[in-house]
């Protein structure tokens, strides 16, 4: 007998989530870029510019995780 394939719902779930969090950290990472170099001469320049950063690196390292999750919650294995 064949066993049907089924979506994993609290994996799917699971990535949505992760591609929530994406979202939100690809509007914040560059915003804090814009009012990073907006204000050079600002003692908070760097603080920002660093946090922006690492805001926009998270999101892409989310992106890849998300979609990996929601793949491995279609395809993968149970």
């Amino acid at each position: 007998m064949e066993e049907t394939k089924r979506t994993d719902k609290k994996t799917l779930t699971k990535g949505i989530q992760i591609m929530i969090a994406c979202l939100f950290l690809m509007f914040i990472g560059p915003t804090l870029l814009h009012i990073a170099f907006s204000n050079q001469e600002k003692s908070l320049y760097i603080p920002l510019l660093i946090l922006g950063v690492l805001c926009c690196i998270l999101a892409i390292l989310a992106l890849f995780r998300g979609i990996n999750t929601i793949v491995n919650s279609v395809f993968g294995k149970r």
